[in-house]
């Protein structure tokens, strides 16, 4: 296995001796990576190396060289993304705390288009599976994104832009096998519309078996998608651009749930059970370009989807309707202003142990934010803005922010910011009802009951406070690091209530009710660095690394005895380095270690990927990837709520796939 690591290593010293290096070493060189245009921060192109925040972005060709075939293992790409895994269709994905399986302060996004869902404020990691050949990247803030983005961009944001039709015309078709995903496939065609527009189209298949568990037994966590879309892009006039984008999908799913039964108290039961998906999304964005480099955009989108998880059945529809207008005033001043609408409509059927009352909710979110750039001499600038917003739970919520960037020289800048940042309150904070455990009552049994509150919620809240600094003293080097404080307050805990007696559903019973409330806050502070480092000119190494240190602490009036645990489910260390070797012949070798630190109920652990890849031609690549090398197994979370972890296995698998 250290032969292994080792390998990349010897290669790309060997290559030294190339005399034709590929054209394609590690994407771009690290000039292009400083100055790659990025979206995410100010919702407008500036030069990465301008951001004035935590930012990372992970290329098309990151995403190729890494050998990943889902979005969750693609993340773990950025040093300082929270990645666990759960079983094999689950995962825990945050930054900078607060993780767990239904993590809750970290907005994503698909070409701008929200995935989160009003349940709980997060993602169903599972239905998010479009072809990684489709991204054209994926841009990561660490820290809080709500000045531009709004509610939940608490503690980063996730955007993945999209390929334009243009940049995908012909055909793509790829097949794998492996031992636990045992079929994958792509098919992909595009083409032109007349003589302004152009298209794709795709379809994507995959099925994952189920984990082998220590004794050799199999677990109930299989997992298998079907997909389909298209995006079409059309240049209307010299002026205005519009795309229109959507798909269609079919998930399921299996788990090993623990659970009580409502309709069979005082029954907890530990069973295989299914989940089941399906759904999809349109969206349509037009753009204007303007004189003197401003422009407009209008975007609409519409989601929905069934699912079905723990019996509980959850139908969405989501409208989202977001305009913004950018504007340069005069030549010190850069402006981007918009407003938006989101309107949800969710219904559940109770499940197992968990109910929503209402059962069916429609909630409206408003917004506007103003952001200004100024130019304060031609080194330094200064950007102030605000959201402003109104949900159904809070009312009125602000998200303001202030940033300062200095660039010394073409090759270095400093950065400072301070913001203000809100998660809003959720269907699962203000309705839920979950009964959570059995416990022994005089004259029977009791049930202690979550309860939601939807009178008394408060947005949670995060006051962060960052520094950075990026600098390339050399052509062949980058280096990129920020530093972070964070206070937040009114965090969510679970205050007793008075016991009481219980005939619905039957046996009588005792009820030891919780209600949610706000009467936790925390803090965290730590610091996140990454470099690049072209060794030679077939070699690329490129380490990251996070420390972290994080504290959760009751308010005095609160009686929740776990709020503090919060703070052991993400782990205080974080290190990966990445290697990038191209060979002679058209040959890729790609390999990454990731070193995580503890938590609370999980052992610290270590895992490689690798993946080996021969381009024969221009059309045909040829990969074989391997991933979790170190060990046959290993766990990366402690807490999947009801559903029993499963540990991450070893496993391999191969990959063709033809251009045409």
């Amino acid at each position: 296995m250290f032969a292994a690591l080792l390998l990349p290593y010897l290669l790309g010293a060997a290559g030294l001796r190339a005399q034709d290096a590929p054209k394609d070493l590690a994407g771009a060189s690290l000039e292009d990576l400083m100055n790659v245009e990025v979206t995410s921060v100010a919702r407008r192109e500036q030069k990465l190396s301008r951001a004035a925040a935590a930012i990372y972005v992970i290329t098309q060709d990151d995403i190729r060289r890494s050998g990943a075939t889902n979005l969750p293992d693609l993340l773990r790409l950025a040093p300082g993304v929270e990645v666990a895994q759960l079983d094999a269709n689950v995962w825990a994905i945050t930054i900078r705390g607060f993780n767990a399986r239904y993590s809750d302060k970290v907005l994503m996004l698909i070409d701008g288009r929200p995935l989160h869902t009003p349940s709980f404020s997060g993602v169903y990691w599972d239905q998010q599976d479009l072809p990684l050949e489709d991204i054209e990247r994926i841009e990561i803030i660490r820290g809080p994104g709500g000045t531009v983005w709004g509610t939940n961009a608490m503690n980063g944001v996730i955007n993945i832009i999209t390929k334009s039709s243009k940049n995908t015309q012909g055909g793509l078709v790829s097949a794998g096998t492996g031992s636990q995903e045992t079929a994958q496939g792509l098919a992909q065609y595009g083409g032109s519309a007349g003589p302004k527009g152009t298209y794709r189209l795709f379809e994507k298949y995959f099925n994952i078996s189920s984990s082998e568990l220590a004794d050799g037994t199999q677990a109930a966590d299989g997992w298998n998608a079907l997909r389909g879309g298209f995006r079409s892009d059309w240049d209307l006039s010299p002026r205005d651009s519009l795309t229109v984008e959507g798909e269609l999908y079919r998930n399921g799913a299996g788990q090993t749930l623990t659970t009580v039964l409502d309709n069979a108290l005082p029954q907890v039961r530990t069973f295989n059970d299914q989940i089941t998906a399906s759904g999809g999304d349109i969206l349509g964005r037009w753009n204007r370009t303007l004189a003197g480099g401003s422009d407009m955009s209008l975007q609409v989108s519409y989601t929905r989807f069934n699912r079905l998880d723990q019996a509980l059945v959850e139908i969405l529809n989501a409208v989202d309707i977001d305009f913004q207008d950018h504007l340069k005033i005069g030549s010190r001043h850069d402006v981007v202003w918009g407003v938006g609408w989101r309107i949800t409509n969710d219904g559940f059927s109770p499940g197992y142990d968990t109910s929503f009352v209402p059962r069916v909710r429609t909630n409206s979110l408003y917004s506007t934010f103003v952001q200004d750039e100024m130019r304060l001499s031609n080194s330094v600038w200064f950007t102030l803005g605000s959201k402003f917003e109104h949900n159904d739970y809070s009312g009125f919520e602000y998200e303001p922010s202030a940033q300062l960037v200095w660039t010394p020289s073409d090759r270095q800048a400093i950065w400072l910011s301070a913001a203000r940042a809100i998660r809003q309150p959720s269907r699962e904070d203000a309705d839920i009802v979950l009964d959570e455990a059995i416990v022994p009552a005089p004259g029977g049994f009791g049930v202690i009951e979550a309860h939601g509150n939807a009178a008394g919620l408060k947005a949670a809240q995060l006051r962060d406070f960052e520094v950075g600094y990026r600098v390339e003293p050399s052509g062949r080097i980058s280096f990129d690091i920020a530093t972070f404080l964070g206070f937040y307050r009114d965090l969510e805990t679970g205050e007793p209530g008075a016991p009481f007696q219980a005939t619905s559903p039957g046996p009588p019973h005792t009820v030891y009710p919780f209600y949610f409330q706000n009467l936790a806050h925390a803090r965290n502070y730590g610091a996140e660095a990454s470099v690049n480092w072209d060794v030679t000119r077939r070699w690329r190494i490129s380490p990251g690394v996070q420390f972290m240190h994080f504290t959760v602490d009751r308010d005095p009036s609160s009686q929740d005895p776990t709020a503090e645990a919060a703070a052991g489910d993400s782990p205080r260390r974080q290190f990966q380095i990445r290697s990038s070797v191209s060979l002679p012949h058209h040959v890729d070798w790609d390999s990454t270690l990731y070193s995580i630190s503890n938590l609370d109920n999980t052992a610290a652990y270590q895992r490689v990927d690798a993946r080996l890849a021969w381009r024969p031609g221009e059309s045909v690549e040829f990969s074989l990837v391997g991933q979790n090398l170190l060990t046959p197994r290993h766990f990366e979370f402690g807490d999947g709520l009801e559903v029993n972890i499963v540990p991450v296995e070893r496993s391999v698998y191969g990959k063709v796939t033809w251009r045409f």
